[in-house]
């Protein structure tokens, strides 16, 4: 079953064409090598309201299962990316944050920097990814059969392991 996937990077530098977007392209390659369709790819500023904007578009129009982010998850002051983020939930689904923090500490301490978060909104998971181009790819390899199945319960999907009440 494939999956719609929007990737949206926060980067001042990155928007203003100053510093080349690696992130992006690594979330899009590891998608494409997964078979899931990647619909949008963005480079936005660290605007709040910008990434806000973002994130409901490949949600309520694009009707993304997945929105992942890259970048503006630590402690500068211009990092916003988990203020959009929670804005843009209907609900949290904070595992999935946690759970790459955690793995991320077995490899660096300063994992514990990061403010990333995880949520829903409506049927779409939006998932804050680290910044570097290693991290994500750890983060995805780490991740990415969970979120599958999280994906399919959230459509419905459920198959013979689900916990649906009819």
């Amino acid at each position: 079953m494939g999956f719609r996937i929007g990737i949206i990077t926060a980067s001042d530098k990155g928007s203003r064409g100053e510093r080349e977007d690696l992130s992006g392209p690594t979330i899009k390659a590891y998608m494409d090598e997964q078979g899931w369709e990647v619909v949008s790819m963005k480079v936005l500023p660290d605007e709040e309201e910008l990434l806000y904007q973002e994130m409901v578009r490949l949600a309520d129009d694009e009707k993304v299962d997945v929105v992942f982010t890259t970048g503006g998850t630590g402690l500068s002051p211009r990092d916003h990316t988990p203020e959009a983020t929670l804005r843009a939930a209907t609900r949290n689904v904070p595992g999935i944050a946690e759970a790459i923090r955690a793995y991320s500490l077995t490899i660096t301490p300063r994992a514990m920097l990061s403010r990333a978060v995880s949520v829903m909104r409506n049927k779409t998971l939006i998932i804050n990814l680290p910044g570097s181009p290693k991290a994500v790819r750890e983060s995805l390899d780490y991740c990415l059969g969970s979120l599958q199945h999280g994906i399919e319960i959230m459509r419905g999907d459920t198959g013979e392991c689900g916990n649906e009440t009819k």
